[in-house]
């Protein structure tokens, strides 16, 4: 036999022995990385085309504001956190100012009643007084009299159809107006107090005036001026 045949035939059985010591390698290394895997699991084979995967990179806070501020349009105003947002103005409610009465002439007036005035389909109350009806009836059984029509004959004497002058909004009103009102200088509701034929609102002015009246029996307060 040649010996270069003997060569290549050397070499072919050499070649043939390590594919298989090779393959009995990857064997016996497929079989240890089944047996580490846990039960009831398969290691999964290595992927050639998967890439290993890198750690993410970490941002600092100041670089994370420089991009953020990059984004933003050049000439808008940075956003401004909603608890340093600027408050809304306060609505201030203005109170309208209290209209100021006026004195206004008013004339012949027709008395209705201690207390209450007319001028045609409008009326007016004098203020801080409770009118005393035509009809009220005052004394003891027996000794009644008509201490209302008597009220209201005695405020009719002192005005006699002459003018007064009241504290009002306007000289023109409807329905029923409550105001102050003189004869002169003699203040109407005062004089029906002092006199005893009306009695006072409560808290009035002229509730202390009306309590001496009453502790005196004047007006209303006592017996038939008629019999006297």
């Amino acid at each position: 036999m040649r010996p270069a045949a003997i060569f290549t035939g050397i070499t072919g059985m050499a070649v043939v022995a390590g594919l298989l010591m090779a393959s009995e390698a990857r064997l016996r290394g497929g079989t240890a990385g089944e047996e580490t895997a846990p039960a009831g699991e398969t290691a999964a084979a290595p992927d050639a085309t998967t890439e290993p995967t890198e750690p993410a990179a970490t941002i600092s806070d100041e670089r994370a504001e420089m991009i953020a501020r990059s984004v933003v349009p050049a000439g808008s105003p940075p956003p401004e956190p909603p608890d340093r947002a600027a408050p809304k103005p306060e609505t201030i409610t203005q109170q309208a100012a209290p209209v100021e009465k006026k004195a206004m002439e008013l004339p012949r007036p027709l008395v209705e009643n201690a207390g209450s005035l007319s001028f045609g389909e409008r009326r007016l109350h004098l203020a801080g007084i409770v009118p005393t009806p035509a009809d009220r009836i005052c004394g003891p059984a027996g000794r009644q009299w008509p201490c209302g029509m008597m009220a209201k004959t005695a405020l009719r004497q002192l005005l006699r159809n002459r003018s007064i002058t009241c504290d009002l909004d306007a000289v023109e009103w409807k329905g029923t107006a409550i105001a102050t009102c003189r004869l002169g200088t003699q203040d109407l509701g005062t004089w029906l107090a002092e006199n005893g034929w009306a009695e006072a609102e409560a808290g009035s002015p002229l509730a202390p005036i009306a309590e001496k009246t009453r502790q005196a029996q004047k007006g209303i307060y006592g017996g038939d001026p008629r019999r006297k």
